[in-house]
């Protein structure tokens, strides 16, 4: 299998924090989703896997080849969008692609101002007049109008309208029905990323708890609603975190499936991206 993205052992040091050996892999063709809390280490990655800062030990391949080694053959393949606009706001767009042409091989200035046509930006008005989400369209434009076949995106949908955020998720799976073309992206919208997402990596305090594919976590997991008899009625293999409340319980449970089978008198709903991630923080190990 070809990985677009290939991490393994990656490690950084800070004062108050470490990303701990988390290893990453995002096969060629398919989107990753980056989920956790803050702080969680999900812009420390994006930022290692960039290059931006050093990391104390792993290893990282993007495309096949070493970010560190090969940049500037890797960068010239990649889009990056932050959850903030990184451009003076007293630039335009068409100031801002002239920059951009200079930097990138394979700039396409057509491709470019088709996205911001579809997207209704002004090439020639300043950035201080754009609303943030105008803002974010910005930046997507320029991320893909280099035609990368790697996109890292860092909350490319956080504080925007839904109308904004589906009008940018289908950008995504248009770029993606190239199979050559694969996308990590990080948000606290989960369900951003059950729409578009073929992979999951779940990061908490530096730590990957989980990393598969979406459908077969979402297939996985379930949330038991029951009394505390019930629970303790129940094998342990099946609990994965318990939230206590004034009427019983609810738990994360595993292999819900199976669950269901052997026990259809218990309520087993299906979790969600969100439900997963809120247990594993909130839980309590039973």
């Amino acid at each position: 299998m070809e990985y677009a993205i290939k991490a393994e052992g990656l490690v950084k040091n800070y004062d108050t924090f470490c990303l701990n050996n988390v290893d990453i892999a995002l096969p060629g063709g398919s989107i990753m989703g980056l989920i956790g809390d803050n702080g969680a280490g999900k812009t420390t990655l994006i930022k290692l896997l960039l290059n931006l800062i050093k990391r104390d030990a792993g290893s990282v391949s993007l495309l096949g080849l070493d970010p560190i080694a090969d940049e500037r053959e890797v960068k010239a393949q990649l889009g990056v969008v932050f959850d903030e606009c990184c451009w003076s706001e007293l630039l335009c767009p068409a100031e801002i692609e002239k920059v951009l042409k200079r930097l990138y091989p394979t700039w396409d200035t057509g491709l470019f101002y088709s996205y911001l046509d579809r997207f209704s930006l002004p090439a020639k008005k300043k950035l201080k007049t754009f609303s943030r989400g105008m803002r974010m369209k910005l930046s997507v434009a320029a991320a893909l109008g280099s035609s990368p076949k790697l996109l890292l995106l860092d909350e490319p949908t956080g504080g925007l309208d839904p109308i904004v955020r589906n009008e940018i998720l289908d950008i995504f799976m248009e770029f993606i029905q190239d199979d050559t073309h694969s996308i990590l992206m990080s948000s606290h919208i989960t369900g951003d990323l059950e729409k578009v997402c073929d992979y999951i990596c779940f990061l908490h305090r530096g730590e990957v708890l989980l990393s598969d594919q979406k459908d077969e976590l979402l297939e996985r997991y379930g949330i038991l609603r029951c009394d505390a008899q019930q629970l303790a009625e129940l094998p342990q293999e099946f609990i994965v975190r318990v939230m206590p409340h004034q009427f019983g319980c609810n738990a994360l449970v595993q292999n819900a499936p199976r669950l269901r089978r052997q026990n259809p008198g218990l309520t087993v709903d299906y979790a969600t991206l969100e439900d997963i991630m809120l247990f594993y923080v909130k839980g309590e190990k039973r």
